[in-house]
């Protein structure tokens, strides 16, 4: 039975948000009404608010994992479950979602699909979507996670599933969480790299997008693609 002073705070954003709508109610307040209770001594929206700060906001609670939140003071596993899929909900309405057999009109639609997923990854991660011969997706296939470098993302890596699945094209993808989408000099390197291998291959690199949280970057648009087209000429 949570304390009454418990269901006070649970109440006052409950009633807010009937009475303003949800778009009223401020992060502590709407995470108060996921975890319904507090603990001794400190009601759901002390609790709400101090699981806000001691993450470094919204954003910071939205990289954490169930076991992080489940260790925090005052959440448990039910709590931590249900902040968690609450999350993962707002990321996949947010999401244009790029399902099989979706058509990849460019790169926007890449960003639109990847964005609420990688923004907020802490790592990069290195993806192929795999594509068949009217650019319709297939598949994606998580390549390594971790620091993009020549060594781990192998063409082997890359381009096996796609033989396997006889894709006829791919467009490459990974995240920056510095939150800034220029390409480094590696970007550049392992992108030519595997543009090279897929044309022995004969699997095209239609594209290498790289998402962060402002914004994209194509390095088909940039012209990276054009210039090692060029240079095997």
């Amino acid at each position: 039975m949570p304390h009454r002073a418990d269901r006070h705070s649970i109440d006052r954003p409950r009633e807010r948000l009937l009475r303003l709508g949800p778009a009223a109610l401020s992060d502590a307040e709407l995470l108060a009404l996921l975890l319904r209770t507090g603990e001794r001594g400190a009601d759901a929206l002390a609790v709400a608010s101090r699981l806000l700060e001691s993450s470094g906001g919204l954003f910071g609670l939205a990289r954490a994992g169930v076991r992080e939140l489940d260790g925090a003071r005052g959440i448990g596993p039910a709590k931590s479950a249900a902040v968690c899929a609450s999350l993962e909900l707002g990321r996949r309405v947010a999401a244009r979602r790029l399902n099989p057999g979706a058509a990849i009109r460019g790169p926007a639609d890449v960003f639109a699909h990847f964005h609420p997923s990688l923004r907020l990854v802490p790592h990069e991660k290195f993806i192929a979507l795999l594509l068949d011969g009217r650019q319709r997706v297939l598949r994606e296939h998580v390549v390594s996670q971790g620091t993009l470098t020549a060594s781990l993302v192998h063409p082997r890596e890359v381009f096996r599933p796609a033989l396997r699945e006889s894709a006829a094209a791919l467009i490459l993808v990974h995240n920056h969480p510095s939150g800034d989408p220029t390409p480094s000099p590696e970007d550049r390197e392992v992108t030519r790299r595997l543009v090279r291998a897929g044309r022995l291959l004969g699997v095209r690199v239609l594209d290498h997008v790289v998402v962060a949280e402002r914004g994209y970057c194509s390095m088909n648009e940039e012209g990276d693609l054009e210039d090692e087209a060029s240079d095997a000429r």
